[in-house]
């Protein structure tokens, strides 16, 4: 499914089941194009088939966006570690995302709202460049109707339609409606976006080892050999790829 211009959800029925949890990545593989580091963007609850919401950005991205329905790809994994719902339980959780920054969130959201009595109020606050760079579009109205979920937009440029904030995602975090010394929080979206992000979350009062971020961002092999996303003492894909701040607040530029 297109998603945006440059964004599509890919669906994916594995020959053997891949038991992702939220937050986990695949290596997918493009035969003669490459592999690469996927989050799936569906519910860990569904095994026969999972997606993957992707961005056109490169070689390998371009080669599956040529794909057709049918059309055989490899999968691997899954790799890295998963969030610590055991740890959510009980709290508010405020989820920011940018751009396809949501895609691994949604994964998140979605095993968040599967078991809802398990958890406190679910924020999900998400920026995009213009309303058709929304990803998601046709679910979100969905999401806004379901209980303890409270969900806001913004875009960076606006059209003749759009009746919401209008500005990066920080502007949707004046006012955060939610204990900041005891809840959640989780980013994931382009580097400089998840720094402001950050810095406003810290700025707000949320503690560090509560706050968790997808620095996803310089993964390829997937276990740690290559070592293209060591972070500090971290390789992001055998680490990660979430870390919490606390976890690499003391290492020199982590959004770079």
């Amino acid at each position: 499914m297109d998603e945006t211009p440059n964004i599509r959800t890919f669906v994916l029925k594995p020959e053997q089941e891949i038991p992702f949890l939220a937050g986990q990545f695949v290596e997918l593989t493009v035969p003669g194009f490459g592999e690469a580091p996927f989050t799936p963007s569906s519910s860990h609850f569904r095994r026969e088939t999972f997606e993957m919401t992707i961005m056109k950005v490169g070689r390998a991205t371009g080669a599956l966006f040529s794909l057709q329905p049918g059309d055989v790809v490899g999968a691997r994994g899954p790799f890295g570690t998963p969030y610590p719902l055991q740890r959510f339980e009980g709290k508010d959780i405020y989820i920011v995302g940018g751009g396809v920054g949501l895609a691994p969130l949604r994964a998140l959201f979605l095993a968040l709202t599967h078991e809802p009595d398990k958890y406190g109020r679910i924020f999900l606050r998400y920026g995009a460049r213009t309303p058709q760079d929304i990803v998601y579009r046709s679910l979100i109205p969905e999401w806004q109707k379901i209980p303890k979920v409270d969900l806001d937009l913004s875009v960076d440029v606006s059209d003749e339609k759009w009746m919401k904030r209008v500005g990066v995602v920080t502007c949707l975090m004046d006012d955060i409606p939610c204990d900041e010394k005891k809840s959640i929080a989780v980013v994931c979206g382009p580097p400089i976006m998840m720094k402001f992000v950050n810095q406003r979350l810290v700025d707000a009062g949320f503690q560090a080892e509560n706050i968790y971020l997808s620095m996803e961002t310089n993964m390829s092999c997937g276990v740690g050999q290559c070592r293209h996303c060591r972070l500090g003492p971290y390789l992001t894909c055998k680490d990660g790829p979430v870390l919490t701040w606390a976890q690499i607040k003391d290492i020199e530029n982590p959004f770079v």
